[in-house]
């Protein structure tokens, strides 16, 4: 009967393989400066690519929890656009858009 294949190599060499699976990396080296960051559009409908998606499979509950999904990102959209706007990034509403 052979043996367990993580026991085939002494235990010093095995050992050693992990040991060389990393390579060192410098990380407090000089990073090149991020690009300014473009304005954000907020959007009519958060909730759109969600609902593009189907109903939950969900059986009787697909309703409901296709609500609560919807609310959730309605949610999060709410609070990154609260973000954007306190970091100055929210684009200027264009006057040719009729909404």
């Amino acid at each position: 009967m052979s043996r367990p294949r993580n026991q085939q190599r002494p235990q010093h060499q095995r050992r050693q393989q992990r040991a060389k699976a990393a390579p060192r990396v410098d990380i407090w080296r000089v990073v090149e400066p991020l690009p300014e960051p473009e304005d954000i559009e907020p959007t009519s409908d958060p909730a759109a690519m969600i609902r593009s998606l189907g109903d939950p499979p969900l059986a009787r509950h697909s309703d409901p929890a296709a609500h609560h999904v919807a609310a959730v990102v309605e949610r999060a959209a709410a609070l990154a656009m609260a973000l954007a706007a306190s970091a100055d990034l929210l684009a200027e509403p264009d006057d040719d858009q009729t909404n």
